[in-house]
């Protein structure tokens, strides 16, 4: 469901609480409750808090942000009597209505729910409405809920939410040629479904014995880039299997799915902590909501907290579909924590276990070359492109990857025929070409058709220091240095901090007589980590010149290079 103003607008709308002084007596607690807050370590922060309530119990503020650091972790029970507390002083938050309606649909208090809305519990427009029209499907008024979800369909910006629910809706109570009829869009045009979406549709179809249209859905909405879970139920369909819905088992599950879209739907949208609330409290709500559960590990790593985020994914069976995908944020996010080793075990382990699975090889060897681990990267490579018997243009991106582990390991007669491949599956793909144009350079190969690899590369993306940086060492490998300077310079403008890109200026501007401007540059490449360049080589051109280093190396002289 793409995102627009309108819509955000009505997602984010909220009633606002004033910020109180704090007492002096609590403002320490307060102030490493925010820290911890503000880093993403909610348990610190509710924990800060909590502290401060202790001195300053009746403080609304410390009430909600020690209401939302408990939502933040899906912990519904803590939050939802701060909550009470909140909203009895007379206090008005989004967030403790949030925690309340969450903790009543935890307890399937339906008419509370209906009551509480109509008082003014507000959470926020779309949110209210679907609340309603669900909390009304479990008070058993049927008639009312899908007047309820029309209500919420009329709203500008919101429609697609409004027919999904209420399509779920029916198709929990029985009435699936209902549900069918509105995700088809037979009434209006087809609704822009999610996964999740084209996964209750396709189940539904199923029920209504119409696994044929069941795959063509599939097809035509997901296409070929289907994981497991898809892969699997196309596969079932196929056989014949009545596949049950299960994508709503409870008007409790209902809500967790209001939880769950509203929180799909901030994503990128909105801060990455206030969508976490929602992800956290769907799973609350449903604890085998798989995608609940990715989603609110992928967005602790966004707030860097990725020993969270190790424990999130973990909570993924190991029989789910999804199972692969866990695992692989789990490496990641123990990567991202500075544990290369374990991540490398969980994907080695993954091997093991979902070795079918492209995408498992090609993140085990995505892994192995950030290490520089390049034959074991070049072999996980292997593995993958083995798993497939004709590779589409999205696969362009793997022998890209082999082809690097594979030139880092002098293999490069294999490699350029990976780089070539790359080539012709995604034809003038922009670091493709830069990679390969600059390994002609740096490997002697024909210059006029690295010059042509890299220009397409340059006209592909103008503003990339690295492709700019390549252009220009092309000129002054043709001789051509006054081009040469022209190109570097700008590459430097673009990524000034670079040790290679000053190097290769400094080389560019002694060769056109510019030797005091040279040593400045080469000066510069040694300040900026001279590691990623010859930091050897730069310091002896610093004392001798650049003439006498290529005298040394037995390279042609400069004169010699230009043709003159």
């Amino acid at each position: 469901m793409p995102m627009r103003p309108a819509l955000v607008a009505v997602l984010l709308a909220a009633v606002s609480l004033p910020m109180p002084l704090f007492a002096q007596t609590n403002s320490g607690a307060y102030l490493a409750g925010r820290h911890a807050g503000a880093d993403g370590d909610f348990a610190a922060a509710a924990t800060y808090f909590s502290r401060a309530l202790n001195q300053d119990p009746r403080n609304p503020s410390l009430m909600e942000a020690a209401i939302s650091s408990h939502l933040s972790l899906g912990d519904v029970d803590r939050a939802a009597p701060l909550a009470r507390r909140l909203i009895q002083t007379g206090g008005k938050s989004q967030i403790a209505n949030m925690a309340l309606l969450a903790d009543a649909s935890a307890r399937e208090a339906w008419d509370g729910i209906i009551e509480d809305i109509e008082a003014g519990q507000t959470v926020g427009p779309l949110f209210d409405g679907l609340m309603e029209s669900w909390a009304q499907v479990g008070a058993g008024d049927m008639t009312e809920a899908l007047a309820s979800f029309d209500e919420v369909s009329e709203v500008s910006g919101v429609k697609a939410f409004g027919l999904f629910h209420k399509a779920l809706a029916l198709a929990l109570v029985g009435d699936l040629e209902s549900a069918d009829t509105i995700l088809a869009g037979e009434e209006d045009d087809p609704l822009p479904l999610t996964r999740r979406g084209v996964l209750a549709h396709a189940q539904i179809l199923s029920q209504l014995e119409r696994n044929d249209e069941a795959v063509a859905l599939i097809d035509e909405r997901i296409g070929e880039a289907l994981d497991p879970g898809l892969t699997e139920l196309r596969a079932r369909l196929e056989a014949g299997e009545t596949v049950p819905f299960d994508v709503v088992t409870s008007v409790r599950d209902g809500v967790a799915e209001i939880f769950y879209t509203i929180g799909l739907a901030l994503s990128g949208e909105a801060a990455d902590s206030y969508t976490l609330l929602y992800t956290s409290t769907a799973e609350h709500l449903r604890p085998d909501h798989v995608e609940a559960i990715l989603a609110t590990a992928g967005l602790l790593e966004n707030l860097g907290q990725h020993e969270a985020a190790v424990e999130v994914y973990g909570r993924v069976p190991r029989d789910h579909p999804q199972f692969h995908a866990a695992e692989l944020g789990r490496a990641d996010a123990l990567t991202r924590a500075g544990d290369s080793d374990a991540a490398i075990e969980v994907m080695q382990n993954l091997v093991e276990e979902k070795g079918d699975l492209p995408i498992v090889h090609i993140a085990l060897g995505d892994a192995l070359r950030q290490l520089e681990r390049y034959r074991e990267a070049a072999d996980a490579y292997d593995r993958a492109i083995a798993l497939v018997d004709e590779p589409s243009e999205a696969q362009w991106v793997v022998y890209f990857a082999r082809g690097i582990a594979r030139e880092r390991t002098d293999r490069w007669e294999e490699a350029e025929a990976d780089f070539l491949k790359a080539l012709e599956l995604r034809p003038d793909q922009p670091q493709v070409l830069n990679y390969l144009g600059y390994s002609y350079l740096e490997k002697g190969g024909d210059l006029d058709e690295a010059l042509d690899y890299i220009e397409r590369a340059v006209a592909a993306q103008p503003n990339s220091g690295y492709i700019v940086d390549s252009l220009g060492w092309a000129y002054y490998r043709l001789g051509d240095y006054a081009q040469a300077v022209d190109q570097l310079e700008r590459a430097t403008e673009l990524m000034p901090t670079d040790p290679v890109v000053n190097d290769h200026l400094g080389d560019a501007l002694w060769a056109v007589g510019r030797g005091r401007e040279a040593q400045f540059q080469w000066r510069r490449a040694l300040s900026f980590e001279p590691e990623e360049a010859d930091a050897d080589r730069i310091r002896r051109k610093l004392e001798v010149g650049l003439d006498r280093v290529l005298s040394e190396e037995g390279a042609e002289p400069l004169q010699v290079a230009k043709g003159g």
